[in-house]
């Protein structure tokens, strides 16, 4: 053979296999690296309950960080401590970075949905640091000193920590460890450096200082992690992995998690939603869900999400929101769907009822039993079987969902009609409204309570949206019989829908109006005033295609419904409407709006409904731009957002409304 082409042949192969290698050994991670800075986590806290900002957090941690804007002492913003107190900031900088003689003059940032970075430049040094998470217990920062002069530098650097900001933390230090305690929670907080404890006392603590010569263009890596560990984890066990953690292995590995995930919900994208907008707000619900996903701890027993960190009241875990935020994380992190569900059937009753919300710490808040949430369990189940084909899943929850949906006519039937109504287990009258979910909706105004047992009451009410959420129990309950070879149990629960969709048609849908309402228990007079839950009957696919007309009608007029943000929770001529001091009485919530989507495909609306996801998108503000959060709900006039930030049944939303089912 030729010379020239032996060569040639040797030259390919080398190359083939170095291009193979390189692959391997340099994971591209394109959607990681694309979707960065999707949310703005610039926040200095001024005081422990500073909410001026957001945090990332990952692993289920029950602690955040954030970049802070100080640039004399490197490092991140704190920990934010959710150990304690729903929330609260244990120092502007637990664990500053000081390099003796370094004026740091420029400072730049970024974040990903893997980790946080930001690099500090001097005259003579760079100082690239590096965040992320090792588990639901510890971060690890990993700080590289590079000489970027011309000369040798010597580099004397230590860390310390600025003034504690949460209450009843107290500072102690052993070898090359600081432990952290607190009089407010049980959880204890432990910092691992590499260097000895120069000193700890009155909650200020310094390390040893360190020195090295760095030639030009050479680097000194160090690192440290910060714990915030639960007692019933090992600290021994954590301890002993941390140390033997290799940093770029572990970056690695969350960065491929993270890649992993996103490939799964931007791949499967509507066709109609392939504009690379709508990949990097897929990216931002991810992180949203991200930042306030948590490990078991305390009362609770699995892992779940809250509805957001952010909000004091909102650090705990409610019924419906569980079972929404499940149905987003099925497509694309279905191991923690099926946690979030058993979360909260962990509080059923013997009688089959689920608690509204339930919390880590009930010396905090104690879990609400007054009243459930509307039944969309049975939804989420299915939602997660049609990803994961898992049916010792289902075989788990069947039992609960059949419990659980029996208790609402044992419990929520005044009349004993077969149509129920929204109620409480003490009487409360507020209590009833809350477990509409739409706590203070127009229509329930002029209710009352009634008494049906001794632990059990009802609004003078029935609720059409309950009842449309029944019906779709039902044929979910069915699916999930016939998944477990339960055919008499499937062909009851068909029975008992065909009959309840006859029911929804007649009672509650007003002809001269085009629209669905809730009734009194009579069945004879509307609750009139045009809200979300008129929508309902079309999600569970219980109107006939004539009422879906109309409905569709007064959902797409703009003097009504289809406003900057549609599908609000109540129509905007109507004299109640008040978005800004209103709550549940004009803001667009998410998961109504998308409802609302669901609702126009489910007939074959799928212009509208394509339309109608755009302009909820692109109304809300912030939606679709990187920095601010995903908010709990918007003005569907000027799409302002409202209320909590970094809520997470609207990313949820956002996914389902962007996902092929």
């Amino acid at each position: 053979m030729n010379k020239t082409i032996i060569t040639i042949l040797i030259l390919i192969v080398a190359l083939s296999c170095k291009t193979e290698e390189s692959v391997k050994v340099t994971p591209t991670f394109k959607h990681v690296v694309a979707h960065n800075n999707l949310l703005n986590y610039t926040v200095t806290p001024k005081n422990k309950f500073d909410k001026s900002g957001l945090m990332f957090s990952d692993q289920g941690a029950w602690f955040a960080y954030a970049f802070s804007e100080t640039k004399n002492k490197a490092g991140f913003s704190g920990p934010f401590l959710m150990t304690q107190q729903n929330g609260v900031w244990s120092s502007e900088k637990l664990a500053a970075l000081v390099i003796k003689n370094q004026q740091w003059v420029n400072r730049t940032t970024v974040s990903y949905n893997s980790h946080l970075k930001q690099v500090y430049i001097s005259k003579n040094l760079q100082l690239v640091q590096k965040l992320v998470f090792r588990s639901g217990h510890t971060a690890i920062i990993q700080s590289e000193i590079k000489n970027i002069s011309d000369e040798t530098q010597i580099v004397e650097y230590q860390w310390e920590n600025t003034p504690v900001l949460a209450d009843g933390l107290s500072l102690s230090s052993e070898g090359k460890e600081i432990k952290i305690t607190s009089e407010k929670t049980n959880a204890i907080g432990y910092l691992q450096f590499p260097v000895e404890i120069a000193y700890c006392k009155n909650n200020a603590y310094q390390t040893k200082q360190s020195e090295v010569n760095l030639k030009p263009n050479e680097t000194k890596t160090v690192t440290v992690s910060q714990t915030f560990i639960f007692p019933e984890y090992s600290w021994e066990e954590e301890r002993k992995n941390s140390k033997s953690t290799n940093f770029d292995k572990l970056l690695n590995k969350r960065k491929q998690e993270k890649e992993t995930q996103l490939k799964a919900l931007i791949n499967n994208r509507k066709p109609q939603f392939k504009d690379s907008i709508y990949a990097q707000v897929l990216a931002k619900a991810q992180l949203t869900l991200q930042n306030n996903w948590r490990i078991p701890a305390g009362e609770i027993k699995h892992e779940g999400l809250f509805p957001s960190y952010h909000y004091v009241w909102f650090n705990g875990f409610w019924s419906w929101d569980s079972w929404k935020h499940s149905a987003g994380l099925a497509y694309y992190n279905i191991e923690l769907a099926k946690k979030q569900i058993k979360l909260m059937f962990e509080f059923q009753n013997e009688d089959g009822f689920v608690a509204d919300c339930v919390y880590r710490d009930t010396t905090i808040e104690a879990h609400n039993y007054r009243d459930t949430k509307p039944p969309l369990s049975a939804w989420s189940v299915v939602k997660v079987f049609e990803k994961s084909k898992d049916t010792a899943f289902v075989q788990y929850m069947y039992p609960k969902l059949k419990k659980y949906h029996s208790w609402w006519y044992a419990k929520r039937d005044h009349d004993r009609d077969e149509l129920c109504e929204y109620g409480s287990t003490d009487g409360s009258l507020v209590a009833a409204k809350w477990e509409s979910g739409m706590d203070n909706a127009i229509r329930f105004d002029n209710s009352k309570i009634l008494k049906n047992s001794e632990d059990a009451y009802s609004l003078n009410q029935e609720s059409v949206d309950l009842n449309a959420y029944l019906f779709a129990e039902k044929h979910y309950l069915k699916t999930l019989a016939r998944i477990l070879n339960k055919k008499e149990e499937a062909q009851i629960y068909h029975r008992e829908a065909s009959e309840l969709k006859n029911k929804i048609q007649e009672q509650f849908y007003d002809a001269n109006d085009g629209w669905f309402y809730d009734t009194n228990l009579e069945g004879n007079q509307f609750i009139k005033g045009e809200g979300s839950e008129g929508w309902t009957a079309l999600w569970a696919n219980a109107a006939t295609k004539e009422q879906a007309d109309k409905v569709k009608e007064r959902m797409m007029n703009p003097d009504k419904f289809y406003t900057k943000v549609p599908f609000q929770t109540m129509s905007a001529d109507h004299e109640k409407f008040d978005p800004l001091k209103g709550y549940w009485r004009g803001p667009n919530w998410l998961d109504q709006a998308y409802f609302g989507v669901k609702a126009l495909r489910n007939y074959g609306y799928n212009s509208e409904a394509d339309k109608a996801t755009i302009q909820i998108l692109k109304g809300a503000e912030g939606i679709l731009q990187k920095g601010p959060a995903i908010r709990e709900n918007y003005h569907p006039l000027t799409g302002e957002g409202l209320h909590a930030h970094n809520f997470s049944w609207s990313a949820a939303h956002i996914i389902m409304l962007l996902q092929k089912d």
